[in-house]
């Protein structure tokens, strides 16, 4: 049962409190102890009275200097020290290059117009209503694309006094933030995605941001991302801006995001890989089986086309070559080199058809006995005695034949040198020279 109930008019102070601070604003003392404004009254729940003058004469201290004044005119600057803990980090997108996370963000710095003595306790946890007033950093963020607070159950806020006058101000916000994006190496890259602090309206002769030196960046333990891995050395700078309208402090952090290609080892590689090991097959067919080779060569081209279509859907258009477009474009070529492999066996099988036409041309010219014997009555001119159909038939097909043969073995290993120099340049050279770009 709460024994007293003390009411205090503040009607001389109240103008400097907005509408909803005068209703709703309340401060939790400790646990037992209440103290709440309703309508115009400073209303104290609590068996010990001495208390009531404290908080009357705090929260006058508040009213009579208008603490929502910024309070540094002739002063040095207020240094306002950040850190921020990661909550959720993901949604990284790179047709739109930018990434989504939630974050707690802590501004601490010293008013001394807050500092007091006469209540035991080291700090008091306010009620987030009181923020409208007291001054506050006008903090936000550079590359910031898209953000909103969180309001369920209750404003994510808090507010806590020191006696020395220290603030410490906390917010939960999700942040859309933009992030450029280098995709050369796509899908083995490592991005670096930058959340930049910065004051909006206060010089750096007024106000400097700096980052806490123990713990600025913290992240949550069961932070998982689908398809990076957040790397723990993040980068802590400075990033002052210079405008025409003066000189504004700015803090930034990079985060480190290395791309994990499982996805696209099995969503485009793999298949990609098969796709041209299928289109070796037709080395294999029978060459008079030109339906069988025809529509292999053309149904492998047709879904390299549409695997290679389908491993851009997902990217932004960008004007230099990626990693995935050089290994789709020389996926095609080996595919529609395999269907022109066809056309070459095809058209060295049918040779003797040619031989045949140019024999019976010849036989015409010598019985007509027009003119000296051409190139072609030499060469038939040279053909030993008994030289028949079949045998004639048999030469070009043993050439077209060895034309397969030797495909066979070509091919695989021109991809598979392919593959040594792909490999080695994008997972060996390009990761060493980006790693080193990445230490501080």
């Amino acid at each position: 049962m709460i024994s007293e109930t003390c009411r205090i008019r503040l009607s001389a102070h109240a103008r400097f409190l907005s509408v909803k601070s005068v209703t709703t604003a309340s401060v939790r003392i400790r646990e037992g102890q209440f103290l709440r404004w309703h309508q115009g009254h400073l209303v104290y729940l609590n068996k010990s009275f001495p208390l009531i003058l404290f908080w009357f004469k705090f929260l006058s201290n508040m009213l009579m200097f208008h603490i929502v004044l910024f309070f540094h005119f002739l002063g040095p600057p207020v240094n306002v020290t950040c850190n921020i803990f990661i909550n959720s980090f993901g949604s990284i997108t790179e047709t739109t290059m930018d990434y989504r996370l939630n974050v707690f963000l802590r501004q601490q710095w010293n008013d001394p117009r807050l500092a007091y003595k006469e209540y035991p306790d080291d700090s008091l946890d306010l009620d987030p209503s009181m923020l409208d007033s007291i001054w506050k950093p006008d903090l936000f963020f550079a590359n910031e694309k898209g953000a909103n607070f969180h309001e369920v159950t209750t404003d994510n806020k808090l507010l806590r006094i020191f006696q020395n006058g220290n603030v410490l101000y906390s917010i939960r916000l999700t942040l859309i933030l933009s992030c450029p994006m280098d995709l050369k190496n796509f899908p083995m890259d490592t991005q670096t995605c930058t959340m930049q602090l910065e004051s909006f309206g206060y010089t750096m002769n007024d106000l400097i941001f700096q980052w806490l030196d123990e713990g600025p960046m913290q992240v949550a333990d069961d932070l998982v991302l689908p398809q990076f891995v957040l790397k723990e050395e993040k980068d802590l700078g400075y990033c002052t801006k210079h405008y025409n309208t003066g000189q504004f402090t700015c803090i930034e952090v990079k985060f480190h995001l290395e791309r994990q290609m499982g996805y696209y080892l099995i969503q485009m590689y793999i298949p990609s890989l098969l796709t041209v090991i299928l289109s070796w097959v037709s080395f294999w067919i029978n060459m008079d089986a030109a339906p069988a080779r025809v529509g292999l060569g053309i149904t492998t081209v047709l879904t390299m086309t549409t695997q290679s279509s389908g491993s851009r859907a997902s990217l932004p258009k960008v004007s230099y070559v990626k990693a995935i477009d050089i290994w789709m474009a020389v996926c095609l070529l080996f595919v529609f080199a395999a269907l022109l492999e066809y056309a070459a066996v095809n058209f060295v099988s049918r040779q003797h058809k040619e031989f045949f036409r140019l024999r019976r041309k010849l036989r015409e010219d010598c019985l007509s006995g027009d003119g000296p014997l051409s190139e072609a009555a030499a060469m038939f001119a040279g053909l030993p005695p008994g030289h028949v159909l079949f045998d004639i038939r048999r030469r070009f097909a043993e050439r077209a034949k060895r034309i397969d043969t030797i495909s066979r073995a070509v091919f695989p290993l021109s991809f598979l040198v392919f593959n040594v120099f792909y490999w080695i340049t994008y997972k060996v050279l390009r990761n060493e020279d980006i790693h080193p770009a990445l230490q501080p």
